[in-house]
């Protein structure tokens, strides 16, 4: 690279992270802006400031990335009108935040209700944004509307994948501000310096007997069946294989996720060989998912990295329904039995031996570069304007 690309002015990037999830997904990215004349700010609100979900900000303040500004949206409970009472406290602290930082560009990634907000208060303060993981379609989840939604209020578009850079484009973007860049995510299998089975183990306090299963579990929130039901049905089928090792992730700020975290913990408590964090943290997570046999759940991370990672996934329900789909992936609905069948198909010798990494997302180690020499380069509007783009 020459720096000839950059600008004088040294871009101010900023760089919103509202959970565990989709800061493991935006480390890579950071880390490469680190090395790039660029001045990076993070704001940080959301689930990371939240003791019930782990209080996560303390890993990316272990990680040393400058924190800018904390907005505390307020996440003591679930219900939903109190993650909309959340979304409104979230508006008005970031405009703030971003108010005082004045970035040049802002860096959002997703779709969670955090990130919608984060995207109005850039667009009062016209502010370009550059949006990470738009185009995708996860039907059984309110975030598959909000992701649409920040879609249309971002100015440059980072998709994982070229179906999902066609979609963003039949939303009326236009497309030389929208580039097929690979899934974030699946840097970090390459990039981190994942723990051996011995050191996991020492780090989790359980030995890990096979088969090892790895298992997250997010609110369906578009479901007809409550949380206390789909978690019952889950429970009912992981306990169906007493001989295996289970290590299990929290659910996420959603409607239903504290029920279903209380309820996860308890089944964890009476069960052995069985690990319940509320996070794991990106290093923890990989490593465990690398010597897992299966991932289990309704997670992205189970249709995205553990493909790539060759690993067999069971996917419950429909939160991910939309997703591009690898062979490693069996569906089946929120139900003990499908569930039951699933595992035993995931972990069969002859499905096991039918397992390669897949190239569906792209090639670890390649997209933080590509995505962070963007930023770095792509030429500032002076205007917002976005002339709606109509398909031919």
């Amino acid at each position: 690279m020459h720096q000839s690309r950059y600008t004088m002015h040294k871009r101010r990037i900023v760089v919103i992270t509202g959970t565990r999830a989709e800061y493991g997904l935006l480390y890579g990215t950071m880390r490469e802006l680190q090395r790039l004349p660029v001045d990076l700010h993070l704001i940080v609100t959301g689930a990371h400031l939240s003791p019930s979900h782990g209080m996560t900000v303390k890993q990316i303040e272990a990680d040393g990335f400058p924190i800018s500004a904390k907005v505390d949206i307020e996440l003591q409970h679930d219900r939903p009108v109190d993650i909309t009472r959340s979304m409104g406290i979230g508006l008005a602290g970031i405009g703030e935040a971003l108010d005082k930082i004045k970035p040049d560009l802002t860096v959002i990634l997703g779709d969670r209700y955090e990130m919608l907000a984060a995207a109005a208060a850039c667009a009062m303060l016209n502010i370009p944004i550059a949006h990470i993981c738009g185009g995708e379609i996860t039907e059984g989840a309110i975030d598959d509307l909000l992701r649409h939604a920040i879609t249309k209020l971002s100015y440059w578009h980072f998709a994982e994948a070229e179906a999902y850079a066609k979609r963003i484009v039949q939303l009326g973007e236009e497309p030389s501000r929208v580039f097929t860049v690979g899934a974030p995510g699946i840097d970090s299998i390459v990039k981190l310096p994942l723990l051996s089975r011995e050191t996991l183990e020492k780090e989790l306090g359980v030995a890990l007997v096979s088969p090892v299963i790895l298992f997250t579990y997010h609110p369906e929130t578009l479901s007809t069946v409550s949380a206390d039901e789909q978690i019952r049905c889950v429970i009912e089928a992981l306990d169906s294989f007493p001989e295996a090792t289970l290590l299990i992730t929290g659910a996420n700020a959603d409607t239903g996720g504290q029920r279903i975290n209380q309820e996860m913990q308890a089944f964890a408590q009476k069960r052995a060989r069985t690990v319940f964090r509320l996070s794991f943290g990106s290093l923890l997570y990989l490593s465990a998912m690398r010597e897992a046999d299966v991932v289990v759940g309704n997670s992205s991370s189970a249709v995205i990295e553990a493909p790539v990672m060759g690993k067999a996934t069971v996917n419950i329900g429909n939160r991910q329904t939309g997703r591009l789909r690898s062979p490693s992936i069996i569906d089946c609905d929120c139900n003990t039995q499908e569930i039951i069948k699933g595992i035993r198909l995931a972990l069969s010798s002859e499905f096991q031996k039918s397992l390669k990494p897949s190239a569906l997302f792209g090639i670890p180690g390649t997209v933080a570069p590509k995505i962070a020499e963007l930023l770095a380069t792509l030429p500032l509007p002076t205007s917002l304007r976005k002339p709606f783009y109509d398909l031919a």
